[in-house]
């Protein structure tokens, strides 16, 4: 079996479409961890947050942005 360094490194070396995959793969072997009153929590928030966007009650700013403020509010 191999170690989890030598899996990477296979991982890495694959084209980029099967590591998009393998990448899909994982993430649903996660999905199915997750508790559903969890998930049923954040696709309500992550629906309210699309609304507001939508009709313009918020302006959304790019995670760049975004970062650089919480970096600015945590230097204080």
């Amino acid at each position: 079996m191999l170690s989890v360094e030598e899996l990477i490194q296979e991982a890495l070396s694959l084209p980029s479409y099967t590591r998009v995959f393998l990448v899909e793969k994982l993430i649903e072997s996660l999905e199915s961890d997750i508790d559903a009153n969890i998930q049923k929590s954040w696709n309500t928030e992550a629906k309210k947050r699309r609304n507001e966007i939508r009709n313009h009650t918020v302006e959304p700013i790019s995670g760049e942005i975004a970062l650089a403020q919480i970096r600015q509010i945590l230097e204080k």
